[in-house]
């Protein structure tokens, strides 16, 4: 990852709800790692393990994920979200020739339903419709955020086990 950086995209929406963005650095991989590891927690509370083995099978798992980010996504933007000077998410998006992915967004708990990241995602949208691309992004099948991706217009192009590809195109909302 490279240094920390305030990254201007002039995302409005996200900014008039409080929101800034920097380049994630090594120096983030702890708190990037307590955003998955919030993501996992309701499928783990019926895990027979310890708290010290669940700890650690997130972090074997984040790991994973981030290395597996890194390899495939080698020119994505990965950045911190900010919220009143406090770190509160994170957005990994790769914009490619014919369309934009959104590799993850995830915010902590207390962060999330309060219209950050529907902001955060029609800024994102409106970055692809201006270069005509379409936007696209693998979502878990029982994430409470499905709801929100379809009421912004994306389809499930095609289903993945236990995600589905969803795809918005540009120009058709």
């Amino acid at each position: 990852m490279q240094a920390s950086a305030v990254v201007p995209f002039g995302w409005a929406r996200a900014a008039e709800a409080g929101c800034r963005f920097r380049r994630a650095a090594d120096v983030d991989l702890p708190f990037l790692g307590r955003v998955y590891a919030s993501t996992r927690s309701d499928e783990l509370s019926i895990a027979p393990w310890s708290d010290a083995e669940k700890a650690d099978f997130l972090d074997r798992q984040f790991r994973a994920q981030h290395a597996h980010y890194q390899k495939y996504y080698p020119n994505a933007d990965w950045l911190v979200i900010e919220h009143l000077c406090h770190d509160i998410g994170r957005l990994y998006i790769e914009r490619w020739p014919t369309q934009h992915r959104i590799i993850d967004i995830a915010f902590l708990p207390e962060h999330r339903g309060k219209g950050l990241g529907e902001a955060l995602l029609r800024d994102l949208l409106d970055e692809a419709a201006a270069v005509a691309k379409d936007a696209s992004i693998h979502v878990e099948k029982l994430n409470p955020a499905m709801r929100l991706y379809r009421r912004l217009g994306f389809v499930t192009e095609e289903d993945k086990g236990v995600y589905d590809l969803m795809r918005w195109k540009a120009g058709a909302s």
